[in-house]
């Protein structure tokens, strides 16, 4: 079975921010993400990893611009001075946090130049910070309607023309399923590309085997083409105590 991490912005939210990671880690996870660390001090953040023997697989780009204004989202033209900016802000973050990967939100946009500007801001990114990996997820237009990237053969596209070995293709099964309505033909597709696996099922955003996807099948799969990175639970409990969800993460343990 795939290494499973823990989501914290989605799974465990009944709970205080604080007291997130102490409850990953009693429940078998020994890993989670963090999709907007930035309201925590980052050094609050890393002794509570710490004191609990987790790892950050993840972090978000870019940070809330808590001056107002558009934050720099990579698929904005215009926005690159913004982007770069912000970058910056991040990889501070990543660096405390000792994050594995950042995500950089394309952002919303219709503009003819909006994959250009894309590519370029990757290529910026993954030249700026040589040692950090990204990735870049498609969002599904149910979702996210106007999204810039909502289709993983275009993402697939994106990475080939960025043609840099620290930034990948983040793989949320849910998303897959929303966009192209089959997640492990997704997987069969794009393996190669993935540096970080996301789980939810669709639709509704449920835990495993709430939905239409088999995860058996896809666990298969993500065992069967050597990917040894984690595998993110992303989606929101149906139960009140996000601990009363995790009957699929009990199913996979010998």
């Amino acid at each position: 079975m795939p290494r499973f991490a823990a989501n914290l912005t989605f799974l465990f939210a009944e709970l205080p921010f604080g007291e997130r990671c102490a409850a990953a880690a009693a429940a078998g996870f020994g890993a989670v993400e963090i999709l907007y660390p930035y309201d925590t001090a980052a050094r609050d953040t890393r002794r509570a990893l710490l004191a609990n023997g987790l790892e950050l697989v993840l972090i978000n780009a870019p940070p809330p611009n808590y001056t107002g204004g558009t934050p720099g989202f990579a698929a904005l033209p215009g926005g690159e001075d913004r982007f770069r900016y912000d970058i910056r802000r991040v990889l501070r973050y990543a660096t405390e946090l000792k994050a594995g990967l950042i995500h950089v939100m394309a952002g919303h946009s219709d503009a003819a130049d909006a994959i250009d500007t894309l590519v370029a801001n990757l290529q910026w990114a993954a030249d700026a910070a040589p040692g950090q990996r990204f990735t870049i997820e498609p969002l599904n237009p149910t979702d996210k309607p106007g999204y810039a990237l909502a289709d993983f053969d275009l993402a697939a596209e994106v990475l080939a023309r960025v043609d840099r070995a620290n930034v990948g293709l983040q793989f949320d099964s849910y998303h897959a399923q929303m966009i192209h309505g089959d997640a492990l033909a997704v997987w069969q597709r794009h393996s190669s590309r993935i540096s970080h696996v996301q789980i939810g099922d669709a639709p509704g955003r449920g835990a495993p085997g709430s939905g239409q996807i088999d995860f058996p099948a896809l666990f298969a799969a993500i065992d069967a083409s050597g990917y040894e990175g984690w595998v993110s639970a992303e989606y929101t409990p149906a139960t009140r105590r996000s601990a009363d969800s995790l009957g699929w993460l009990r199913a996979t343990m010998p």
